[in-house]
């Protein structure tokens, strides 16, 4: 059962898409100047440690992801978890 994502303002709840963090991730990966194939790996393992942590939880805040999928990437690339983590202060 996955969790449902508590999105911010007054868009309605969501069940947990790994997909969407996928791409999330990926696109973090490459924009630190990560090779395509290291991206890929870096943000499909990523996304499926998020899901096994979300599947723990009945809701989820986009920010509790972001946060979770900032750590679990920082520790094997810690240059696309700070564009992740901070890729909206950045806009």
């Amino acid at each position: 059962m996955s969790a449902t994502v508590i999105k911010k303002g007054k868009r309605p709840p969501e069940d947990f898409n790994a997909d969407k963090l996928r791409a999330s991730l990926y696109a973090a990966c490459l924009s630190s100047k990560s090779p395509d194939g290291l991206a890929h790996n870096l943000a499909a393992q990523v996304a499926q440690e998020v899901e096994i942590w979300s599947n723990q939880k009945s809701d989820v805040t986009t920010t509790d992801i972001r946060a979770q999928a900032g750590r679990f990437l920082e520790k094997n690339h810690p240059d696309a978890a700070y564009l992740y983590k901070h890729h909206k202060k950045m806009m």
